[in-house]
């Protein structure tokens, strides 16, 4: 799967003579280039508030950037996706250290367990989850854990010659 941006898509129905400022709509789109933030965007406007990419006209286009992107954090991501059997609602959670990359992996995970394609996929809501009570998951909450560690117990050193007398120790 390509490389996804979080665009933030700014826009509004044309203005008339009875409507002079139409109302803006903003939404933020998951999204791997411009093309396809702005179609999707016409995508959903178009079924929530009846505004067409013909009769209306995208004020501002935005690449949102992580602010924090060293930290790992937890995401709550809600979603609608249609299968073959119906239209399901879903709530998972994830740990990256972006919301592109808990969409990412979200996106991958939901075409491995579920076959669920791009297009099929409606992103809700994406939401940073600070406290640890706010974590429901238990696959998310075992690394919530105070001094978390990650024993490596059969480490191979590299040889600093081709030939060695003795045999290599792996276990410290």
């Amino acid at each position: 799967m390509s490389r996804l941006y979080e665009y933030q898509v700014i826009g509004r129905k044309l203005p008339t003579e009875s409507v002079p400022e139409p109302k803006l709509y903003r939404m933020r789109i998951f999204a791997p280039n411009d093309v396809v933030a702005k179609s999707r965007y016409w995508y959903f406007l178009q079924k929530l508030h009846k505004v067409k990419k013909a009769s209306g006209e995208i004020v501002s286009l935005n690449v949102i950037s992580e602010t924090h992107p060293t930290k790992v954090k937890n995401f709550g991501i809600w979603i609608r996706y249609d299968s073959r059997s119906g239209t399901h609602n879903m709530y998972k959670e994830y740990r990256d250290v972006s919301r592109v990359g808990a969409v990412e992996t979200m996106y991958a995970d939901l075409a491995a367990r579920h076959r669920a394609r791009f297009r099929s996929i409606h992103i809700l809501k994406v939401v940073e989850l600070e406290k640890t009570d706010d974590v429901k998951r238990q696959y998310i909450r075992q690394f919530l854990t105070k001094d978390l560690k990650f024993p490596l117990p059969h480490r191979v050193t590299k040889p600093a010659k081709l030939y060695s007398a003795k045999r290599p120790t792996t276990f410290y």
